[in-house]
């Protein structure tokens, strides 16, 4: 759940929350050996943090297919960690994402994150689906679904709308669609202001979609790289954040931990109104989102081994 209750109100003792937030991580697959060292120590690092899921991305146009399968692999085979497959529907024949989604089940993938996707030249291209594919997330998911009803599918949702939708009930609409497909959780687009994503959560209430909505937390390790990345996918970035980083391109030491505040005080901010689940962003580094878990009151498990 991720409903505004009383389970997440601070409990007076040196601001810890009453009750452990759940906790999932997203990671991308890595194209180099240094990314793929750096992406294992990564993991190593969170881990222990117990965390719900993780999820590994799939690249614009399935350009990553490959090295997400044998990422979510590596993963099942050498971690107690629970994967979360992304799959799009983008540049591909529904025989051949069926095929995907048979090999992922066939090694043990019981969830996987169902998205549209971005057009393969990269977001602000036009859109265009396979003649033969499927044509929405929607069918996507009820296509995974038809297949292997054991696989559980997380959605996107977007905060602020998705930046090709009409209006907000017009994406609410595909949101229902999903739903309706058999998805069972939504993760939602980055936002920075928490009052987006609450009036989004009354929104969708209000249409009587009753299933998680996720809120989707990114650490700004790099606060221009990431602003271009975000704005381009809709989400807008207010301007207070953007001036807690005047004057730090230099000095990321002082990025570092101005960004770690950030994202920690959202996070605290959600949890005091009742959130109590979280997934994160971490681009491949563990060392903010370790940060922000811990300033949650989420400790690691000692005996849990990773790799």
């Amino acid at each position: 759940m991720t409903e505004p209750t009383t389970t997440g109100q601070d409990n007076g003792q040196n601001g810890q929350l009453a009750k452990r937030p759940a906790i999932s991580f997203e990671f991308f697959p890595p194209k180099t050996e240094e990314m793929e060292r750096n992406l294992w120590e990564t993991i190593n690092r969170l881990a222990p943090l117990d965390p719900k899921f993780v999820s590994v991305t799939y690249g614009a146009g399935g350009s990553t297919r490959e090295r997400t399968h044998a990422t979510i692999t590596r993963i099942l085979k050498e971690t107690a960690l629970l994967p979360a497959a992304h799959l799009t529907c983008v540049g591909a024949s529904r025989g051949e994402i069926d095929e995907i989604v048979d090999r992922y089940h066939e090694v043990g993938v019981r969830h996987i994150v169902g998205l549209r996707g971005d057009p393969p030249g990269g977001i602000g291209t036009p859109y265009t689906t396979h003649p033969d594919g499927y044509q929405t997330s929607a069918e996507l998911v009820a296509g995974i679904k038809k297949r292997h009803a054991d696989i559980e599918v997380s959605v996107s949702a977007y905060p602020e709308k998705h930046p090709e939708a009409r209006n907000f009930d017009a994406d609410i609409d595909t949101l229902q669609a999903k739903v309706d497909a058999g998805a069972t959780r939504a993760i939602t687009q980055v936002f920075f202001d928490n009052d987006l994503y609450f009036r989004y959560l009354d929104r969708v209430r209000a249409r009587g979609i009753d299933i998680p909505i996720v809120p989707g937390i990114m650490p700004m390790h790099n606060f221009k790289q990431a602003r271009n990345f975000v704005t381009r996918a809709g989400t807008s970035v207010p301007d207070w954040l953007a001036e807690k980083f005047d004057g730090l391109d230099d000095d990321p030491d002082t990025r570092k931990l101005v960004a770690a505040t950030v994202a920690a005080g959202q996070v605290h901010k959600l949890a005091k109104h009742g959130v109590d689940t979280f997934h994160f962003y971490t681009m491949n580094r563990a060392d903010l989102v370790f940060a922000i878990s811990h300033l949650l009151g989420i400790r690691a498990k000692s005996a849990q081994k990773a790799a």
